[in-house]
């Protein structure tokens, strides 16, 4: 029986917080005691039943907090159902079509024999911190491309599979 679930994120600008939070309250909704936490603030997972991690992407890679929270509980995570998610495109290409995982977490994927992984579209608007992320803006680039429609979908489905545990 599955209990207590963590969802544990890598963010710079808060929006994979926001569907860190949202996947949360979904899972809760279905039964399960749910902490979402920054993945730089988790000090163990060895109280958790089963993990989702998520990460922003920036220039093809995961957020180093999320890759950093995977090699840290790498034993445990992998005794453990896990899921992944990334968020980032800055179009509606998530909404479209399967984004498979770039290949830092695809990697992460096989060696912890994490159950599945999803994108999302990520969510870039004023005041985003960093340079890079101030230049896209500039160009007109940015914007709130989450589909939180389907965030709660794939939600449901996690929650779905946890009660078949």
């Amino acid at each position: 029986m599955i209990g207590k679930v963590l969802v544990a994120y890598g963010t710079t600008n808060g929006s994979t917080a926001q569907v860190a939070e949202t996947i949360g309250e979904v899972l809760h909704k279905d039964g399960l005691t749910v902490d979402v936490l920054p993945a730089r603030s988790v000090a163990s997972v060895s109280g958790y039943d089963a993990v989702v991690v998520g990460g922003a992407l920036y220039a093809g890679r995961w957020h180093k907090d999320a890759r950093r929270f995977l090699r840290r509980h790498r034993r445990v995570l992998a005794e453990r159902p896990l899921w992944l998610f990334s968020s980032g495109p800055l179009d509606a290409s998530a909404s479209e079509r399967d984004i498979p995982p770039v290949p830092g977490v695809q990697r992460a994927m096989t060696r912890l024999d994490a159950r599945e992984h999803t994108t999302f579209g990520g969510c870039l608007e004023e005041g985003a911190k960093g340079a890079v992320a101030r230049m896209i803006l500039r160009s007109g680039k940015g914007g709130d491309f989450r589909d939180f429609t389907a965030i709660q979908e794939w939600a449901a489905h996690v929650a779905a599979e946890l009660a078949g545990e």
